[in-house]
């Protein structure tokens, strides 16, 4: 944004790729269209880095500190490691986060949450991403029952049904489908 020296992504989306992410996200080509124009104003290399991630979150959270969260959210939308987020990867997760049926929402939550990618998520993490959470959010509360490590030891005793000390995606899924409360806390977009 505003960086004359950008280099700008001549290449449009080809129909393949709208197929795909028609299908993907169910968009309307139109709808797709729409959001690779802005995405290549915002964007004019047509990757997506980290500190524009940030940007972008601060518009929607401006009372917050949303760094935290969105290193833990851009590596997950970063499917390919890269280092930055194209075009699709970036459609694809805002597609499932903003109108994902419950089950891909609260996949894509897990991943999130799952700082190590090790396809569970410990007390240790849950703790990062309530403090991730909080500053996103602005919340400064954190005493009593806000306290992140308390509310994270909560929440890992309700959700860990084998009580291994760590939460795997189908207890995350299921637990939060099962409890109003946390699925809320947990997927503030639900």
């Amino acid at each position: 944004m505003g960086n004359k020296h950008a280099k700008h992504v001549s290449t449009e989306l080809t129909d393949k790729q709208i197929a795909s992410l028609k299908a993907i996200t169910r968009y309307t080509e139109k709808e797709i269209r729409e959001w690779y124009e802005g995405f290549i104003r915002d964007c004019p290399n047509g990757k997506l880095d980290k500190k524009k991630f940030i940007e972008v979150f601060k518009q929607f959270y401006p009372h917050g500190k949303p760094e935290k969260f969105c290193k833990y959210a851009f590596d997950t939308f970063d499917t390919n490691n890269d280092g930055t987020v194209s075009f699709e990867e970036f459609l694809v997760a805002y597609s499932v986060a903003r109108s994902g049926n419950l089950d891909a929402r609260l996949d894509l939550v897990f991943d999130v949450y799952d700082i190590s990618h090790d396809g569970l998520i410990d007390q240790e993490e849950l703790t990062k991403m309530i403090i991730a959470l909080y500053d996103l959010l602005g919340n400064t509360n954190r005493k009593g029952d806000h306290d992140p490590k308390k509310r994270a030891a909560q929440i890992l005793t309700k959700l860990d049904v084998n009580q291994d000390k760590k939460i795997t995606k189908e207890e995350f899924i299921n637990g939060c489908k099962s409890d109003p409360f946390l699925r809320q806390l947990l997927d503030p977009n639900s």
